[in-house]
């Protein structure tokens, strides 16, 4: 007896058949299946070719509806933005040191700012709070903190990328999460004028007794 066409029917075990399918079931599958996979391997140990085999279709698939691989796979399964994140801050290295910090804190806040951010920042935070804390911690050194880490010269890059990242944590848990004022409402632009200095500093300026 054939399969079932690759247009959202299953097979007699109950499972997807692999390839195309053109009922839109398929997103939703990956995304479920890397859900899993991160929670189960973490992001270091996930793979796309992994995603593909739990949700039964071939990793060309993935790649098809994920243009940007594993990043941007997570990215869409945890905090459900079609957002590169790796891709982003690539980008934002890529113009230099001069003003990164001032850049980074931009482009962070931009994005959880957006409609339904606040939201979705609170769903990362509940991964690292239910068991899934290695899910953001791999992802943030390898995909986000360990590229602007790369980008540095200094002897003591790895102390200089931990006051980035602590500060930058520490002002969107204040904001989207503990919604404390004034900083819960500034317009972004004031917390960029207030704050990437301080981030700038980290990553540039001298440090006392680094």
């Amino acid at each position: 007896m054939s399969e079932p066409s690759a247009a959202g029917g299953r097979r007699q075990d109950g499972t997807r058949p692999r390839g195309r399918r053109a009922d839109g079931s398929a997103v939703e599958d990956i995304l479920a299946a890397a859900r899993a996979e991160f929670a189960e391997r973490g992001y270091g140990g996930t793979s796309v070719r992994g995603v593909a085999r739990r949700a039964h279709v071939d990793p060309g698939l993935v790649r098809y509806y994920f243009g940007g691989g594993k990043p941007e796979l997570f990215a869409m399964a945890l905090a459900r933005r079609e957002i590169d994140p790796a891709g982003v801050v690539a980008t934002l290295v890529a113009d230099g040191l001069d003003g990164l910090g001032a850049r980074l804190l931009d482009v962070v806040v931009g994005t959880w700012d957006a409609p339904g951010g606040r939201e979705r920042f609170r769903m990362v935070i509940a991964a690292t709070a239910s068991g899934q804390d290695h899910l953001v911690r791999d992802f943030l050194a390898s995909e986000v903190f360990g590229r602007v880490r790369a980008a540095l010269p200094a002897p003591d890059a790895d102390l200089r990328v931990g006051l980035v990242a602590s500060h930058l944590v520490g002002v969107l848990v204040t904001r989207y999460v503990l919604e404390l004022e004034p900083v819960a409402s500034a317009p972004r632009e004031e917390l960029v004028a207030l704050v990437g200095p301080t981030l700038q500093r980290y990553l540039t300026g001298e440090l006392p007794g680094a």
